[in-house]
């Protein structure tokens, strides 16, 4: 279990800085970056932004909002295994940049729609897996995230309630189509524009 955590924590740690990493690289180039990669909803041009809008921020600030949470969600989905999180992530960053490509209201960029697609799974995947220590895990970070939900509502200008919503039921859905067929413990994961922003 501790080396697993600790390669969970390496790799939730490396994906994060990677965002780092990419925001310095764009920031001199990001007046054509941005409208180019973002999301813009009901344009063919904004689609190819469902892929690379998470990629991108529009601030410091905005990435750091989203750094923290990430960090620890994706940790928390890493320790059910590499596959098992990049399944997850997959589905979260499709069903968010979807979402905001049908109805989002501008160009949208940020990785918090995928942000909120963790936190939803880690909240619900429990219930589905009849897991009596995620579900308890899933209390304990609604205590602590709980007020994130709010973001799922049209609630502040320029931010994209959209990707947060769509972001977070990708995230029910993963819990759903990855859910344990079974209660034993063979059973169990192993190792293994308008801009706004998200």
């Amino acid at each position: 279990m501790r080396q697993r955590a600790k390669s969970a924590l390496v790799v939730a740690a490396g994906f994060t800085a990677c965002l780092w990493i990419i925001y310095f690289l764009t920031l001199p180039f990001q007046a054509t970056l941005l409208p180019g990669l973002g999301i813009i909803p009901r344009q063919l041009q904004g689609l190819d932004g469902i892929a690379f809008a998470p990629l991108l921020h529009a601030g410091t600030g905005h990435l750091i909002s989203n750094s923290l949470p990430l960090l620890a969600f994706a940790f928390l989905v890493l320790l059910e295994g590499l596959r098992r999180f990049a399944a997850v992530l997959a589905i979260c960053w499709l069903a968010s940049g979807i979402g905001v490509w049908i109805f989002g209201g501008g160009l949208t960029i940020g990785v918090s729609g995928v942000v909120f697609g963790l936190f939803a799974y880690l909240m619900v995947r429990g219930f589905y897996n009849r897991d009596l220590m995620q579900i308890l895990l899933g209390g304990v970070l609604f205590l602590i995230y709980g007020s994130l939900l709010w973001g799922v509502l049209p609630t502040a200008a320029g931010v994209s309630w959209q990707s947060h919503l769509f972001g977070a039921a990708g995230g029910v859905a993963a819990a759903i189509l990855l859910r344990r067929r079974g209660n034993g413990p063979e059973n169990r994961s192993g190792p293994a524009i308008r801009r706004t922003r998200s």
